[in-house]
């Protein structure tokens, strides 16, 4: 319903802040790690956000960025994770780290994240995994790009983790061709990738 509020910050507490976008107040949810790193009140900001509607609950929760808003579109798809916790699992892990938990079954990483027990970061895994697996391809227009990425295998694990984060192979791709790869790690090259698909 709301893709993103672009106003004033009212207020600020620990777990929302309250933007003021054409006189109304929009009370909004964030982790607050996020909330840290807002400006001050009176400040303008746009805030990312996911409308949650439940039968007992109806909220606005916000991010800085798309990647924060996929994974946490991401997690409420796993069966027995709610807002809250996703909420939780976000502000003590990025986009990026979180992906590559997921594609390397790095459930030691994830059972770290207070909250998480072995059981639930084994579902997470489990049924994130699966939804990449049922993801469509998508037709291979540069030959050479998609030529390197297989050959090269911190390439595809890079692939797999943006895919993670909601975005297509084709799109992944059109940002490689923006960047040199060579000699980067994998953390590296998502974290530049995202810098262009972010725009």
């Amino acid at each position: 319903m709301y893709a993103y509020i672009n106003g004033k910050i009212a207020d600020k507490a620990n777990n929302y802040v309250v933007i003021d976008a054409g006189g109304v107040g929009y009370k909004i949810y964030m982790s607050p790690n996020v909330i840290e790193k807002l400006p001050d009140v009176g400040e303008m900001q746009k805030v990312h956000t996911y409308y949650y509607v439940r039968e007992d609950n109806i909220s606005l929760y916000g991010f800085l960025s798309n990647e924060e808003l996929r994974m946490f579109e991401l997690l409420l798809s796993v069966s027995g994770i709610g807002a809250r916790l996703a909420i939780q699992i976000l502000s003590v892990i990025t986009p990026s780290s979180f992906a590559l938990a997921v594609i390397s079954n790095d459930i030691s990483k994830i059972v770290n994240i207070p909250g998480i027990g072995n059981k639930t970061a084994a579902r997470i895994i489990l049924e994130l995994k699966d939804k990449l697996k049922t993801e469509q391809a998508v037709e291979e227009k540069n030959e050479k790009i998609v030529k390197a990425i297989y050959e090269d295998e911190k390439h595809l694990e890079a692939i797999t983790a943006l895919q993670v984060l909601g975005y297509t192979r084709r799109e992944i791709e059109k940002a490689f061709e923006k960047l040199e790869l060579q000699n980067l790690s994998v953390e590296e090259i998502i974290k530049k990738a995202l810098t262009i698909l972010g725009k």
